[in-house]
């Protein structure tokens, strides 16, 4: 429709019948273009009209659009955000699309602000990194390759935390486990917002930045259902209290909701529902906060009754949340165009209620009111607040609707349906002399869509005149001087009925003469029961200087600051206003030095930024000395050249002293701060025996890649425990006291990162082993990976038993890392699991010689692959040798094991000899990503014969 209703087109044929759309926009800056775009399930489309929907050209694209954002002023510049998270820009109205970002944070991309920005085109977004960080990115919309971004936040800030909203900039960044919350001003240098010291803040949101000034909305540490709001001065740095315990609620998402509203129309006007003793009670401001009070009730009920209601007993509450929905009215409105006129619902009483709600207006910006409606109702303004329509909140249907022509004061009663009908949301149609609204719904819950086109320009019969309007002085309960001025409105006269057309609200305004209600309390002062402003306890007004140096000035607060975009002149301007004062010398006092992001931890070959903090000096006669503990030492001759940090990058893992000293005339000052250098943990391998024996002392060493990280805690799991064994050592040892198979455990904390190796180890009370050797062939496929060795392990025993026979459950295979290629050939004591048939040793030795015998005449191969046949060697027979892995290297262990010599093929001769095996050297750049083993080295030399020997206690180690 084009012509507000009155008749209907339908499109389908211009947008294809079987199109399937999901949303239409409308150029906010030329309403003639509008987008369609499809729905992604069917097909990625857009569907263009530059003639108000006339004609429509389609645009298929190669990604699925979630959310749309117009430039504020050029209307054909569009960025779009995609179901995949990247963020795509077009300058032609979405003919044409150019990749920005990847990453990009839902609902953190902004355009420029004109007047803050001078680029138009540059687009301000939080972009999140592959392992999750968050950073603040800004960048040309058709120019945003990486060498053409900035950072404007140096590092990382919290994830979902960047807002750009008019000349502001805020991120938030947690440290310590607190947030601290960073603003820019005009895209200068960020500032970290100052709250009073004990706010501590859990959450905080942006409420308002108009008129170069902050409202923000904070949740302290003692506060659960609760927000205090604060006001900024001008750079939206230091924040001032402005009201305590204001009502929050959360949202059918779980978004936060906070009890204020702001009236529009009046700068500065705002409501709040406060918690006093757990009642919530309205109250209204006229000064952004400065100062508060209770809503006086009417005098009359709806029916003419008085009310009798006390302040500060009994006072008008009223429920301030707006609707989301654009088709139905919020329970409180307000209009830019009808300044004085607020519609709420609510109720009189000690506090508010949600039963018996009643609907009033105010028709003096809140000084007054009148109940007009015993329900709720939803209220539309018209002709700029000249009509005021009210439609009855109810799930049943109507046919009547209300309208009054004097702001609220008298209602008359119309019917828009000859059938009742199932409202479902009114819309006013825009327009500056619109006097039309359509009403959509449904006659039944199964009819079809109902909309009926309401037309009141026929009850006018002309337009206002000058003569029609009086003069309305904006006041609060009688003082006229309102920010600092006095305001006057044009109204038009409650007797006349003429049409309004354009805005008829045209202001004269008139600057008062300041007093001391024009100055709120300055950062670090509070308001006393006497109206005067004094330090809190924890501010020194003393520290203002700290920022100056000696001959320089600075400006020394009174306790008073005016309230931003107050108009007020002469007075006692001067006497509350800052002075400036000369620069006193002073000793260094309060140094600290930290880390940028406030963490105790960098990471080897990385900028680690220090900032240096001084409570009281002189910074521009002071000398700075850092000490960085690594044998590098920097000297600054003033504190100001620190203002961006210290930048410092370690090349080693360790513990650091960081001293910084600061001397100037009158004294001296010092700092330390111990910085934990690690770097990231790749990799951790469990060094552990395949095989043990009962009561006998076990080894078990973490190995990691890279060997140094910085301090790590181990813990440590195996056998029956139920708790695990905390150290700070990379080694333990232990007993396991049964037979069975045992699991041990070790993870490995280091910063965030925690990594863990398993391994599994048999305990018997003795055991054979013999080390086999295979084919060089065998070397050519070995890629030395644990999954490769795990795979080979099976298959060798599964040619062991086919080659000897001998069961399985005597046999375990374990293929040692490195090459050329080796394993392990364990002969275990199996028992069934009655605990009967237990082998003896005699037994274990039978089976020993059995298998080597199959070995030696080559019966044990197997097919690695077509045409690769692979052959497995004896190469010694060990009792259970006993190998003693530490970390430095030194300890080399008495093995004992049994040589086995052929003579003519029949005759064995045993040898006992020494095997020392040393630990694992650091792995070479060229060990496979992955691999939980690294290369071990070892070396033999042989003893002289004796006599055979069976097996005793002892631990076979592989790495």
């Amino acid at each position: 429709s084009t012509d507000y209703g009155t008749t209907y087109e339908k499109l389908n044929d211009k947008v294809g019948l079987k199109t399937i759309l999901s949303y239409l926009y409308v150029c906010p800056t030329n309403k003639r273009k509008i987008m369609l775009l499809t729905d992604p399930e069917i097909e990625s489309s857009l569907l263009i009209s530059s003639d108000e929907g006339a004609t429509y050209q389609k645009y298929r694209l190669n990604f699925y659009i979630q959310s749309l954002l117009f430039h504020p002023k050029q209307e054909d510049w569009i960025l779009a955000y995609s179901q995949d998270q990247k963020l795509y820009s077009s300058a032609e109205f979405g003919r044409r699309w150019q990749l920005i970002q990847e990453g990009v944070v839902p609902n953190r991309f902004y355009w420029s602000v004109m007047g803050s920005n001078k680029e138009p085109d540059l687009v301000h977004l939080e972009a999140r990194t592959v392992d999750g960080h968050s950073h603040y990115l800004t960048c040309r919309m058709q120019n945003c390759t990486e060498a053409n971004r900035n950072q404007p936040f140096p590092g990382y800030i919290d994830p979902d935390s960047l807002i750009v909203q008019d000349h502001y900039v805020f991120v938030q960044l947690t440290s310590g486990g607190r947030p601290h919350y960073y603003v820019s001003y005009r895209r200068n240098a960020f500032a970290q917002m100052k709250l009073p010291k004990y706010a501590l803040p859990k959450d905080m949101h942006v409420i308002s930045t108009d008129e170069n000034q902050v409202f923000a909305a904070v949740q302290e540490w003692n506060q659960n259902d609760t927000y205090n709001l604060y006001i900024s001065d001008t750079r939206g740095v230091y924040f001032t209290l402005a009201l305590e315990n204001v009502q929050s609620s959360r949202g059918p998402e779980g978004n936060v909701m906070i009890d204020l509203y702001e009236v529009a129309g009046i700068k500065g006007m705002f409501l709040a529902n406060k918690k006093i003793d757990n009642q919530v009670k309205t109250f209204i401001t006229y000064n952004k906060g400065r100062d508060w009070r209770l809503l006086q009730a009417p005098d009359t009920d709806l029916r003419g009754d008085p009310v009798h209601c006390l302040l500060p007993y009994c006072s008008l509450h009223l429920h301030l949340k707006v609707s989301e929905n654009p088709y139905t009215s919020g329970i409180i409105a307000s209009k830019d165009t009808a300044p004085s006129i607020i519609v709420a619902s609510g109720n009189i009483g000690s506090e508010l209620s949600d039963t018996d709600i009643s609907m009033f207006v105010s028709s003096d910006a809140g000084n007054t009111w009148r109940q007009i409606f015993e329900e709720e109702h939803s209220v539309l303004y018209l002709d700029q607040g000249g009509v005021l329509v009210a439609m009855k909140h109810t799930s049943l249907p109507i046919r009547h609707l209300w309208l009054s022509f004097d702001e609220g004061r008298s209602w008359s009663k119309y019917s828009f349906t000859s059938i009742p009908l199932f409202v479902d949301g009114v819309l006013g149609e825009p327009g500056e002399e619109t006097l039309i609204m359509t009403v959509f719904g449904h006659f039944s819950h199964r009819s079809e869509w109902q909309l009926v086109k309401v037309d009141y320009k026929s009850i006018f019969d002309r337009r206002c005149a000058e003569e029609d309007y009086r003069p309305w002085q904006l006041h609060s309960q009688g003082e006229a001087c309102i920010m600092g001025a006095k305001r006057i409105y044009k109204k038009r006269k409650s007797e006349r009925k003429c049409m309004q057309g354009k805005y008829a609200g045209a202001m004269e305004s008139e600057p008062c003469v300041c007093t001391e209600a024009d100055f709120d309390c300055d950062y670090g002062y509070e308001r006393h029961s006497n109206g005067q402003c004094l330090p809190a306890f924890w501010f020194n007004p003393s520290s203002l200087s700290k920022d100056c140096s000696l001959g320089q000035s600075y400006l020394n607060s009174t306790g008073y600051r005016k309230v931003v975009s107050n108009n007020c002149t002469d007075g006692v301007r001067e006497q509350y206003t800052a002075k400036p004062q000369k620069c006193p010398g002073k000793a260094p006092r309060g140094l600290r030095i930290v880390t940028a992001d406030g963490k105790l931890t960098a990471e080897q070959g990385h900028n680690v930024t220090l900032m240096v903090q001084l409570e009281e000096g002189d910074v521009q006669r002071t000398l700075i000395q850092v000490d960085f503990g690594d044998g590098i030492a920097v000297s600054y001759v003033n504190l100001s050249s620190t203002e961006d940090g210290i930048k410092h990058v370690y090349q080693n893992v360790g513990i650091f002293r960081v001293t910084v000293q600061v001397d100037n005339s009158l004294g001296s000052d010092s700092a330390v701060l111990y910085l934990h250098v690690t770097c990231p943990l790749e990799h951790v391998h469990l060094s552990l025996p395949f095989v043990t024996t009962k009561n006998k002392e076990v080894n078990a060493t973490a190995v990691l890649w890279p060997s140094q990280v910085g301090t790590l805690t181990y813990v440590w799991w195996y056998g029956n425990n139920t708790e695990p064994l905390i150290t700070l050592e990379g080694s333990i040892s232990f007993r396991f006291t049964s037979e069975g198979m045992n699991t041990i455990t070790v993870q490995v904390s280091a910063g965030n990162a925690i990594l863990q190796d398993t391994k599994t180890i048999a305990v018997y009370e003795e055991f054979r082993s013999l080390r086999l050797s295979f084919s060089p062939n065998l070397d050519d496929y070995n890629p030395d990976i644990p999954e490769w060795r795990r795979d080979i392990g099976r298959v060798i025993k599964k040619s062991l038993v086919e080659a000897t026979g001998v069961p399985g459950q005597h046999i375990l295979v374990a293929v040692l890392p490195g090459l050329p290629t080796t394993a392990e050939l364990f002969v275990l004591p199996y028992q069934d699991p009655a605990g009967e048939n237990k082998r003896s040793a005699d037994d274990l030795e039978q089976i020993s010689e059995l298998l080597i015998h199959k070995l030696n005449q080559n019966s044990v191969h197997f097919e690695l692959k077509p045409g690769v046949q692979v052959l497995v060697h004896a190469a010694h027979l060990t009792a259970a040798p006993l190998v003693d892995l530490t970390p430095t290297h030194s300890g080399s262990a008495m093995l004992m094991l049994l040589s086995v010599v052929f003579v003519g093929l029949a005759v064995f001769v045993i040898y006992k000899f020494k095997r020392r095996v040393a630990l694992p050297s650091p792995p070479s750049p060229s060990t496979q990503p992955g691999d939980s083993s690294l290369r071990l080295q070892r070396a033999r030399h042989a003893t002289p014969p004796s006599t055979p020997k069976r097996g005793s206690a002892g631990a076979q180690y592989a790495i």
